[in-house]
């Protein structure tokens, strides 16, 4: 007599995207630099696809370099000087599109391009292992 036991779910990864387990994926949706987003929790049989893409505003990063350029003589330049060169360095985004059409990109940090990347190939590991 023999039974077979539902496969237990197992952590494949976890990181500030969100976590990718043996049955389903959790993130942030609309995740923004300073939080934000709805928490979604889908079984990766509803998942159509991930992508990583790296979001840069170029022509909002030349403008706050070159303002802050001029204002560099007073401490205050420092900040939109600052800001522009992330916006010009680019932030990575992670878009897990369900089965629903639905993708709503997750945003982080410049630094954190590393991490998007392994949420990504972790994902789709466990899409493409089934």
């Amino acid at each position: 007599m023999t039974s077979s036991s539902p496969e237990k779910e197992s952590l494949v990864m976890s990181n500030v995207f969100g976590t990718v387990t043996t049955k389903r994926v959790t993130y942030l949706a609309q995740k923004g630099w300073f939080g934000g987003g709805s928490r979604e929790d889908v079984p990766l049989k509803q998942v159509v696809s991930v992508r990583h893409e790296t979001d840069r505003k170029v022509f909002i990063g030349l403008l706050l370099i070159v303002l802050g350029l001029i204002l560099l003589f007073a401490i205050v330049g420092v900040i939109p000087l600052a800001l522009g060169a992330l916006l010009l360095w680019g932030s990575p985004a992670v878009n897990v599109v369900t089965a629903g059409g639905t993708g709503k990109p997750m945003i982080g940090f410049p630094w954190q391009k590393q991490e998007a990347e392994a949420f990504v190939s972790a994902l789709r590991g466990q899409l493409f292992s089934e």
